[in-house]
C-alpha cells in the first residue's frame, strides 16, 4: 500500500527511541496513524507541530500494517504556538480529532471545518473572530459521530421561529415561551449556532457550554476523559480575554 496525501497533524506519540505514531487527518482518508522515523529529532519536531499542514507518504506491505510516512512541511503554525490563546485553541482542535474520530474512516467535511478553523485561527488577531468557527467545528463533529443536535425546530412546538434553547437531555432547540418555564435548566442556543455569523464573546461561551455539554456526555468518554483538560484550558483563556472570567 502506497499513498500520498495532504494532512493536518493532530497528534504525535512517541515510539522507540526516535520515532513517533503521528496521527494526521486527511481530506479523504480521515483520521490515519503513520510511523515517523526520527520524529523527535531536532529536524522533524518542528516539522509535526500540532495544527501543522504536511505532505505525507504512506507505504505498507500489508492493509493491516501501520504504515510509515515520509513527512513533509507544507505550512507552519509553529509561531502561533507561542501566543496563549491561539495555541490553547489548535491543541483543543487537534486533539478532539485524534481522539474521537475513528481511524479509517473518511470525514471531508470535517477536515474542511478543521483547515478553516486553523486558519481563522491564524488570520484573526483576537478569539472573537475564530470563536464561532471553534463553537460550529464541535457541533459538526457532533453530527458526524452521530450525536447531532435538533436545533432547527422547537421540540414541543415544532415551530421554527424564536429558539432560545437546548434541552441538555434530547438536544432539541426550544423556543421562549416554551423555555420560560424551564429558565436555568436548559442550555442557551445563541443564534449564530443556527444562522451562522460572527458572534460576541458572551455567545461564544454560551457556544461552548452547549457543545461542551454533550462532547462530554456523549464523545469524551471515561477513556479519553482526560483530553477534555484541554477544552478547559481553552476555555478558561477564551472567558478572561472576553472579561466573562
Amino acid at each position: 500500500m502506497r499513498t500520498e496525501t495532504q494532512a493536518i497533524v493532530c497528534a504525535l506519540r512517541g515510539h522507540g527511541e526516535h520515532g513517533a505514531i503521528v496521527r494526521l487527518m486527511t481530506p479523504e482518508q480521515g483520521l490515519i496513524a503513520a510511523y515517523v522515523r526520527g520524529a523527535r529529532g531536532r529536524r522533524m519536531r518542528p516539522v509535526l507541530m500540532a495544527g501543522n499542514v504536511v505532505e505525507a507518504q504512506l507505504s505498507a506491505r500489508t492493509e493491516t500494517q501501520l504504515p510509515q510516512a515520509l513527512i513533509e512541511l507544507v505550512h507552519s503554525r509553529g509561531p502561533l504556538l507561542s501566543e496563549p490563546l491561539p495555541a490553547a485553541a489548535i491543541e483543543w482542535a487537534t486533539v478532539l480529532t485524534a481522539t474521537a474520530l475513528p481511524e479509517g474512516q473518511p470525514y471531508p467535511a470535517l477536515y474542511q471545518a478543521l483547515e478553516g478553523l486553523l486558519d481563522a485561527v491564524e488570520a484573526a488577531p483576537s478569539a472573537n473572530g475564530w470563536g464561532a468557527a471553534l463553537v460550529r467545528y464541535e457541533l459538526l463533529m457532533l453530527s458526524e459521530l452521530g450525536f447531532g443536535l435538533d436545533l432547527e425546530r422547537c421540540a414541543v412546538t415544532g415551530r421554527n421561529d424564536d429558539l432560545v434553547a437546548v434541552s441538555p437531555k434530547s438536544g432539541r432547540a426550544v423556543s421562549a415561551a416554551e423555555a420560560e418555564p424551564y429558565a436555568g435548566k436548559l442550555l442557551p442556543l445563541p443564534r449564530f449556532a443556527r444562522e451562522g455569523g460572527r458572534a460576541s464573546w458572551s455567545e461564544i461561551a454560551q457556544g461552548l457550554d452547549l457543545t461542551g455539554h454533550f462532547l462530554l456526555r456523549d464523545v469524551l468518554t471515561d477513556r479519553s476523559r482526560p483530553v477534555a483538560e484541554a477544552r478547559e484550558r481553552l476555555v478558561e483563556r477564551l472567558r478572561r480575554a472576553g472579561g466573562l472570567a
